[in-house]
């Protein structure tokens, strides 16, 4: 334990909840870093009980941000995934909750400096290679927090945050579609195997015993379906060009079935071993862009709009998140955006 601390500004972003900090401000050794995040969290304990994190991965995770020398980049994001009840601190993945609060970050911590009543926030996602613009509202000169915008999983209204996704297709596993099949039969069960930002293994809720429109607590009490998703799971990590995947937070499991609410798709997300009260940011970018494969489970399913710019409303267990598509000539996603929200909640020094 460290009786030294840590600057952090504890943020939510998006449905999800964690300490922003500033690289220089962490040990550069990755192992004293890890170390020390997994302190701050209290993990591996499943409270969390000693430390910051809340028990669950959604308020267990940790922003890395510098000031880029990229050009036209404004800072450098790297998303650590603190896991609950084991010692592991990973970079396996991107965040695209976390990712909300990155903008309003730099803007508060100095590393940029407001533009006008928005700013707009160019941000490399280390994890993955790939750019995200986050639009922040600054009114004044100063971020806000405070606005009209809603999404489901967050009681209350935000200032918005627009965020557009640029280049994510293969940004974990070298090709959107890893093992060039629109469909792979795996353990009997049809799957899409797809990275438009997020690793994601897609399957019809319908072809593992389920609905697709069962609560959080009923598919987490399920053990018999999450054994076996995760055979499912450790069976395609080599064909995601993931390798073992064993210990790793990726990829992450879609059970998608028609939409029940107006949306596109319904859909069920475990990450990996828990199910999700929403679904992640890119998670449902890489959902929703499976709904535009032919022949997949998602496009079995789904209901999809016509034209180059399609709005996909992806529901989940607490509402619905609104991924825009924009389309080429042959069908392929060209970007994606989506609206999220972030709040700051504590501004202030963490211990390990």
């Amino acid at each position: 334990m460290s009786e030294s601390g840590v600057r952090c500004l504890w943020m939510r972003g998006g449905t999800s909840k964690g300490g922003y900090f500033l690289k220089d401000d962490l040990p550069a050794d990755v192992a004293a870093r890890d170390a020390f995040l997994l302190g701050v969290m209290g993990s591996p304990d499943p409270r969390q009980i000693d430390g910051m994190g809340g028990a669950d991965p959604l308020t267990s995770k940790v922003a890395v941000v510098s000031k880029s020398s990229r050009e036209g980049i404004d800072v450098d994001y790297l998303f650590l995934q603190v896991f609950v009840d084991q010692a592991i601190v990973t970079d396996a993945q991107n965040c695209g909750n976390i990712l909300a609060g990155i903008g309003p970050f730099a803007i508060e911590r100095g590393l940029i400096a407001a533009t006008g009543e928005e700013t707009r926030v160019a941000i490399f996602m280390e994890n993955t290679g790939q750019v995200a613009i986050a639009t922040v509202q600054t009114p004044g000169g100063e971020v806000t927090y405070a606005g009209d915008a809603a999404i489901d999983g967050v009681p209350g209204t935000h200032a918005p945050i627009p965020l557009e996704f640029r280049d994510t297709a293969g940004s974990s596993c070298g090709a959107l579609l890893p093992s060039g099949n629109a469909v792979d039969v795996v353990n009997g069960v049809p799957v899409t195997l797809i990275d438009n930002g997020m690793p994601c293994v897609v399957m019809k809720a319908s072809d593992v015993g389920i609905t697709g429109y069962e609560d959080r607590d009923t598919l987490d009490a399920d053990t018999e379906l999450k054994a076996r998703i995760e055979a499912i799971r450790l069976a395609v990590g080599e064909r995601m060009n993931l390798g073992d995947v064993r210990e790793k937070s990726v990829p992450k499991m879609m059970l998608v079935a028609p939409p029940r609410a107006g949306g596109a798709i319904c859909v069920r997300s475990f990450i990996p071993h828990r199910a999700h009260a929403t679904i992640g940011v890119l998670g449902a970018v890489s959902v929703a862009t499976a709904c535009l494969i032919e022949d997949s489970p998602a496009a079995e399913v789904a209901v999809i709009p016509e034209g180059p710019r399609k709005t996909l409303s992806v529901e989940h267990p607490t509402g619905e998140m609104s991924c825009v598509l924009e389309t080429d000539e042959s069908g392929a996603v060209t970007s994606a955006a989506l609206l999220r929200t972030a709040r700051k909640l504590m501004d202030g020094v963490v211990f390990a």
